[in-house]
């Protein structure tokens, strides 16, 4: 077991902390070269003595305070702290100071960085003299010798005074003790004093959730717009191969739908990059979002890879909020796209029954498909559910989902049942204006 004097020695945090330390002896000492001129104006301007004394006073103390309300030495000081005294803050990276209270908190922790330099420095001066002087003793001609103003030692002989050498290196580790005293308590401190407050840190809690929010959103639209299209284009792809040559009709067809949507996910794709790009320009134009106005064209592109879509639609859906129909329009993307992945090689056979009503109490969507047996067994993460969940949750409305098995089988039908998903969102219908006008 090391001994613990020398286990401060050996851990390389204690020089770390004795150079931001360091660093604080240097800014005192320049204070005190300003202070000392400011001294020797006053003696040739034969000021009073209290008017001096005040001067200096001043200097002394206004400097660091002022300095330290400078919003950057927040920053600074929070980059000195990480790296040399090994504290990790809330906030990373530590920011200028935005508010009055960050940067009074941030000059007390500035003066309190230049008073544990300046005796760390003042020790670590008069240390290294001491050491100097009494390894050099041993060498020295008998007689008086000053070792500081006002301290005197005597020697006796070259050789008498052997163990002054000792003494003085023993004075070395000195300054390190203290600067891993000093850096340990300025280490526990500084995450109170620099780091941000309790309001604060509500504060940016709340901006990080709301970033994880976004994020989230942001990624479930990936998942759905882009999966659908995938999901589409493979499909498409696999029809127009088997048929490529008995029915080049069909096969240009399922190309042109592989054209459309391939191009549907790059405009969706943008839009989402769009919002991510911390550099976007403030105005700049992206891709509107679908809504169930464009269900049409998810439907034709649907059925061009050989898919049978059935659509019932009660209500009118112009008299949906934006928000509201957004939401619906990836609901149905992504219940067709869950479809479609499931199906296997039935695709060619599938056939999707989608009921979208609208009345007075909601909107409510409906899905439903065979599935069949091996063929069908859902191999996929399950992330598409667990986001309509999701945008269901956030409009308050509530969702079903689950395999409604078949009773009765006819020979050669492997169907073992119906898919239903069922999706209820509970809405206030506001009439279009435009509509109300005509």
């Amino acid at each position: 077991m090391a001994v613990p004097g020398v286990r401060v020695l050996a851990r390389g945090s204690t020089y770390l902390r004795w150079v931001y330390l360091l660093l604080g002896a240097a800014l005192v000492l320049a204070f005190l070269l300003v202070e000392s001129a400011l001294g020797a104006l006053v003696q040739d301007l034969n000021a009073p003595k209290i008017l001096g004394v005040l001067l200096i006073a001043i200097v002394v103390a206004a400097p660091p305070v002022v300095l330290g309300l400078l919003p950057a030495v927040r920053e600074v000081e929070g980059i000195a702290v990480e790296s040399l005294l090994g504290v990790r803050f809330d906030e990373r990276p530590l920011g200028p100071a935005r508010t009055w209270a960050q940067r009074r908190r941030t000059s007390l922790w500035f003066v309190l960085h230049l008073i544990a330099g300046g005796l760390t420095g003042v020790v670590a001066s008069i240390a290294v003299a001491m050491a100097v002087i009494l390894v050099a003793a041993p060498f020295r001609a008998p007689g008086k010798h000053e070792i500081l103003p006002d301290i005197t030692y005597t020697t006796g002989g070259s050789w008498g005074d052997i163990w002054m050498p000792f003494v003085g290196l023993a004075l070395i580790p000195l300054q390190f003790y203290l600067a891993a005293g000093f850096g340990a308590v300025l280490a526990r401190w500084a995450p109170r004093v620099l780091g941000p407050t309790p309001a604060e840190r509500i504060e940016l809690l709340e901006r990080r959730t709301a970033t994880l929010a976004e994020r989230n959103r942001l990624a479930r639209e990936l998942h759905d717009s882009v999966g659908h299209a995938l999901s589409l284009v493979t499909l498409q792809a696999g029809a127009a191969r088997r048929v490529l040559a008995t029915d080049p009709a069909f096969a240009e067809n399922a190309l042109a739908a592989m054209e459309t949507s391939a191009r549907a996910a790059l405009a969706d794709l943008d839009h989402v990059l769009g919002l991510l790009r911390d550099d976007r320009r403030e105005g700049s134009a992206t891709a509107p979002q679908s809504t169930l106005g464009d269900l049409t064209r998810l439907v034709d592109a649907t059925r061009a890879g050989g898919i049978t879509v059935v659509v019932r639609c009660e209500g009118d859906l112009d008299d949906l909020p934006a928000a509201v129909s957004r939401e619906a329009y990836r609901i149905v993307q992504e219940g067709l796209t869950n479809a479609i992945r499931h199906a296997g090689h039935r695709a060619d056979d599938l056939a999707v029954d989608l009921s979208i009503i609208l009345d007075a109490s909601g909107l409510r969507l409906e899905m439903c498909n065979p599935v069949h047996g091996p063929t069908s067994s859902r191999t996929s993460g399950g992330r598409g559910l667990a986001g309509i969940r999701e945008r269901v949750e956030v409009l308050r409305g509530t969702v079903g989902a689950g395999l409604i098995p078949r009773e009765d089988t006819s020979p050669g039908d492997d169907a073992v049942g119906t898919w239903r998903l069922a999706v209820t969102l509970p809405v206030a219908i506001t009439k279009n204006p435009s509509k109300a006008r005509g």
